[in-house]
């Protein structure tokens, strides 16, 4: 399938951030998947780690990345590289929604500090 509707709403919701699956393997992908996610101000980041290299792009908004115990800022335009097994978390900075594209290669997984490695819903 070479063109995969966008969904009418987002497909997940987790306290103030919402994820929209556009490409998965549920949905049709065999080796990447992408979502949105956008994240209302004051919503902390959850830390975790992620079994695979995942890229966010900034569409607006702007974000503030928590990678390795390192904080900086990201603005529209910008891309966030995550690599594999280093502590991360994400949030928006300032007043106004983070909104942000988000790859992951298929069969990656998200790990949280007391729990085992899971694939997001988002990404399946």
């Amino acid at each position: 399938m070479a063109v995969i509707p966008a969904p009418s709403a987002p497909t997940h919701e987790l306290g103030g951030a919402r994820f929209t699956s556009l490409a998965t393997p549920s949905r049709g992908s065999s080796d990447t998947s992408v979502w949105l996610v956008e994240i209302t101000p004051g919503t902390p980041g959850a830390p975790h780690r992620l079994t695979r290299e995942e890229v966010f792009v900034v569409l607006a908004g702007r974000a503030s990345v928590s990678l390795d115990a390192e904080v900086s800022v990201a603005e529209a335009g910008d891309a966030i590289v995550v690599p594999a097994g280093v502590p991360f978390a994400l949030a928006a900075a300032g007043d106004e929604p983070l909104r942000a594209l988000c790859c992951l290669p298929t069969g990656g997984q998200a790990q949280l500090a007391d729990g085992e490695p899971f694939t997001p819903p988002w990404a399946r």
